[in-house]
């Protein structure tokens, strides 16, 4: 699933097609990707108007249609955004897993389409016609690369109940956009066991995972995302941050650090790999 950094990558370079294009047509070929509006009633609402900003709130990208609302988009397991250039080339059919197609113009005179494509169909569109809708739909924990995302909120979040640390970073509520990956390479980073209960940690162990979190952050949006099989940015490119992951999806290879074999198990009801030399 597409989690923070691979969110981010797509509205950067989805920003950079699409920012200020005006919506010409939508047409809706899987309408159960419409989570709360209907093909006809999207249409209505974003024809002849302008895309004028695309924002993200954790795994959610968030399309704002000057004087209309808010389209807010969740890629789940196989999601993606991506534009493509008309005409279309012969050789460049339409993917048969595109589920909505937004035809766009301007503000230069290209025209161009922008595709979600979701194989497994379990992304889903939102619409909002006001930010209060938005924020009951997008209801979530700070983002963990705000100024509002600091040591001393870590702190308190994980001092709360004996629930263990990963089920804790997964939840949206508590921090938006973290999800499996860059939970176990976070966790990682800091040295601390994943099923470690939260409220045990130290405040020195808290500064560094708190640092570790926007590390392992930021490297991926460096990295343009991390890409096992589906995500692609805006541009349909894969991500490299795949190339530098340390511990996820490498159980029973050798930890980088201390050469000890990295286990898998099963924390919060998700498979977790972790060292157990070097994460105490």
């Amino acid at each position: 699933m597409p989690e923070l950094p691979e969110v981010e990558t797509i509205r950067r370079t989805l920003k950079a097609q699409i920012l200020n294009a005006s919506i010409t047509g939508v047409e809706v070929l899987w309408p159960k990707s419409l989570a709360n509006i209907t093909a006809g009633e999207l249409a209505a609402a974003v024809e002849g108007q302008k895309v004028s900003e695309l924002c993200r709130r954790g795994k959610y990208l968030i399309l704002d249609i000057a004087g209309s609302g808010f389209l807010v988009v969740h890629l789940r397991m196989t999601g993606r955004l991506v534009v493509c250039h008309r005409p279309r080339p012969d050789d460049h059919p339409v993917d048969v897993h595109t589920r909505v197609i937004f035809h766009l113009s301007g503000p230069d005179s290209e025209s161009r389409e922008l595709h979600f494509i979701d194989q497994r169909k379990f992304g889903r569109l939102w619409w909002a016609r006001d930010e209060e809708q938005l924020a009951s739909i997008v209801d979530l924990g700070p983002e963990p690369l705000s100024d509002d995302f600091t040591a001393a909120y870590l702190q308190e979040v994980l001092s709360k109940g004996r629930r263990n640390i990963k089920a804790i970073l997964l939840d949206q509520s508590k921090i938006a956009g973290l999800g499996n990956i860059y939970a176990d390479e976070s966790l990682y980073l800091a040295g601390i066991h994943p099923a470690r209960s939260g409220s045990e940690l130290t405040e020195e162990e808290t500064g560094r995972l708190w640092h570790s979190i926007r590390s392992a952050l930021e490297k991926a949006i460096e990295n343009g995302g991390t890409t096992f099989r589906d995500y692609a940015d805006g541009e349909g490119r894969s991500g490299r941050n795949q190339d530098f992951l340390q511990v996820y999806g490498r159980g029973g290879q050798p930890c980088y650090k201390c050469g000890s074999r990295l286990e898998r198990i099963r924390v919060a009801g998700r498979g977790t790999v972790f060292c157990p030399r070097c994460q105490i």
